[in-house]
């Protein structure tokens, strides 16, 4: 099958925030923002406007259904000045063709931001999204930092806070 890569537009926000929702879950399991409204609100607020680069991939013969979604957004390094790309997402539906229209979507992207000038681009892949992190290297990505996380008890996870219950021991 044929895909064609075109500017994300109001009449993709649905299938846009579908894509956002997997991309939360994935990112942030039981934790995610699972509500389409929100997305579609965010997600439409960068719809068209200067330095984002809001893409949909589909079937040549159905172009009006998106497959495939991708956003990059310009951004300026306060220390240097300069100019590079946030990597806010990229999300394949789960159909046969996947790996090939996640790579040109991905492919669609580096143009726009060497068209839009763009000196580096930067993205966040959740450590257990083996999947994202190896179209990253296949297209020449390297890890430069690390995030180190540490969920500490407390209240809200229905345990009392640290010494909390008089105990005043380690966690």
């Amino acid at each position: 099958m044929n895909y064609l890569v075109r500017e994300a537009t109001g009449d993709d926000l649905e299938a846009i925030a579908g894509f956002e929702v997997e991309i939360a879950r994935v990112s942030f399991g039981d934790e995610a923002v699972t509500d389409p409204g929100l997305h579609r609100r965010r997600v439409g607020g960068a719809l068209g406007k200067p330095g984002e680069i809001t893409l949909v991939a589909a079937a040549e013969s159905d172009p009006g259904t998106p497959l495939g979604w991708a956003w990059l957004s310009a951004r300026t390094n306060s220390l240097t000045g300069a100019r590079y790309g946030n990597f806010r997402s990229l999300a394949v539906a789960d159909v046969p063709g996947r790996s090939q229209i996640d790579e040109l979507l991905l492919a669609a992207v580096l143009d726009a931001a060497r068209g839009a000038g763009l000196s580096q681009l930067t993205g966040k892949v959740h450590a257990r999204n083996l999947g994202m992190r190896a179209l990253y290297r296949k297209f020449g990505f390297e890890a430069t930092h690390i995030t180190m996380e540490k969920r500490v008890p407390g209240e809200r996870d229905g345990h009392p806070r640290d010494g909390a219950d008089g105990e005043g021991g380690r966690a």
